[in-house]
């Protein structure tokens, strides 16, 4: 399972992709995270639909009070990914 989630409210500059990348590091995903220039971040996660959501909730958990949306959307997997990287 592969899910793309934009994220809105006030989520650059305040740790959200070294944050995600170091939970990452605790759940068996892949995947990248990036800011985007409308002032989003946009992360993909690839694994398990429990190991996915896992990982997805602790994010949420750590970040609550500056993520305001979370617009998922399931995509195409990526074969071959071994990690979840920071993308700039």
């Amino acid at each position: 399972m592969r899910l793309q989630i934009i994220y809105s409210g006030r989520v650059q500059n305040v740790g959200f992709r070294a944050a995600s990348h170091h939970i990452a590091r605790s759940h068996p995903v892949t995947g990248w995270v990036r800011n985007d220039h409308a002032g989003t971040v946009w992360l993909q996660a690839q694994g398990t639909p429990e190991a996915v959501e896992a990982f997805l909730a602790e994010l949420a958990e750590r970040m609550a009070g500056k993520i305001t949306a979370a617009e998922r959307q399931t995509i195409d997997e990526v074969p071959g990914e071994q990690a979840f990287i920071i993308t700039y």
